[in-house]
Parts: C-alpha cells; structure tokens; sequence
C-alpha cells in the first residue's frame, strides 16, 4: 500500500507568515467491537506495529542508566553464547545496541481495516474484517455503528466509523490471523466482560484509544442488558 506524504502551505493574513504541514494520505477506516454472547468476552486483536516499536526503540536509547548499573565496579559475568538467530539485539562488533524485543511492537486493538473498496459499503467492509482477522461470520444486519471520528488527526486526518457487533460460538467460522500472505500477522484475543475495565485502564499493557473507548460505552449502553458487572 503507497501512501504519500504532502506538503501544503498557507499564508497568514494577520501577519503573512508562511506556514507548512507534512501529513500523509491515507484510507479512512473501520473497527468493531466485538462481543460473543456465548463465553460473554470481548474478542480483541493482537500485532505487531512497527511505529510502535519504534517508538520503544528510540525511547529505550535515551533511558539512562540505573544508579546500581552507574556504582558496580564489579566485572560482568561472561554471557552465555547467543545463537546466531537471537543477536537481533546486538551490533556487528558484538556490543549490545539495547534494541527491545519485539513483544515491545505489539498492541492490543479492535478488529479494524481500511475502506479501499469503494464498491462495498463500511457494513460489508467491517464484516469482511471481522471473518478475516476474527474467525467470525457476521451479517452486515447484526452491525450496530457506534460513532465515527477523526484519527491521526496530527498526520493523517482520516475518519474511522465504528461498530458494534454480537456474536456466539455458533458464527466461529474460522481461526482468523488476517491475511498472511498481505503481510498480516494477527493473534485473536479474549478479554473476560468482568475484566474489561481493568483491562482498559492497566497502562501496563499496549492498547488502541479505541479500545478504552468502546469498553466504555459497552459499560454504559450495554452492561445493564446483561446485568454483569464490568468491573469499573
């Protein structure tokens, strides 16, 4: 997929300052929040995002180093000997570059997928999601939209439009995992209705704004139908 960068500029009347932006041209989006009335859990999916990754990379070369690390005059202890398939972490002399390990790139997200197929409308296009990445065979009718909303708006201004969706054991179709021959390496994940709000809110543990959000109004315009708590 090509997505351009653009630069634009405008003139300030007030003062005629020339201002520019760079941001990117892109697809808007879908998500759906996914629940299974079966096993009452939210179905969430799990990948790996190299921005992310990046990110932590970047984030990890300026941690400084810890007061017990600064004091030790003591000799480090000989390392065991790394495969050469495991020294992803590691400069060609040898030394270590502090590169995280991959878990650092992956993050917990909504079902989601760009509107690139101008034929289909944003139902059908979440529902093909849905059966790629989730495994579950959902009809455009069962897909309740939510709310639509700008994301990226510091690079890419798109608008994603999401949705809510029921399923049971009985529309499992499939295993999911996206399409790997598209470069999609996507984990399927369960997250517990009465664990959904600590979930959201646990900064340990790398989500989308998307989540939290859709837990919340799951909370508030769904909890009370199946009288389950959902922890807040």
């Amino acid at each position: 997929l090509f997505i351009p960068f653009i630069k634009f500029c405008i003139n300030e009347r007030s003062n005629g300052t020339k201002k520019s932006w760079d941001f990117m041209q892109t697809h808007d989006s879908v998500s759906v929040l996914i629940f299974n009335t079966t096993s009452h859990c939210f179905i969430l999916v799990k990948q790996f995002r190299p921005a992310v990754y990046m990110s932590e990379w970047e984030r990890s070369k300026l941690k400084p180093l810890q007061p017990a690390e600064e004091e030790s005059a003591e000799p480090a202890p000989a390392e065991p000997k790394v495969p050469e398939e495991d020294k992803a972490g590691e400069t060609s002399e040898g030394t270590s570059s502090h590169q995280p390990p991959a878990s650092a790139g992956v993050t917990y997200e909504l079902c989601a997928g760009l509107v690139d197929k101008p034929n289909l409308s944003l139902e059908e296009i979440a529902r093909q999601e849905v059966l790629e990445e989730c495994g579950y065979d959902v009809s455009v009718t069962k897909l309740r939209k939510i709310t639509s909303f700008r994301s990226g708006v510091g690079v890419t201004g798109s608008k994603q439009t999401m949705f809510y969706a029921e399923v049971s054991d009985e529309n499992h179709v499939g295993e999911g995992g996206g399409k790997p021959q598209e470069g999609e390496l996507i984990e399927v994940v369960k997250v517990p209705l009465h664990e959904a709000m600590t979930f959201a809110f646990d900064e340990s543990i790398p989500k989308t704004m998307g989540v939290i959000f859709s837990f919340i109004w799951f909370h508030s315009n769904m909890s009370p139908k199946y009288k389950i708590s959902t922890n807040v």
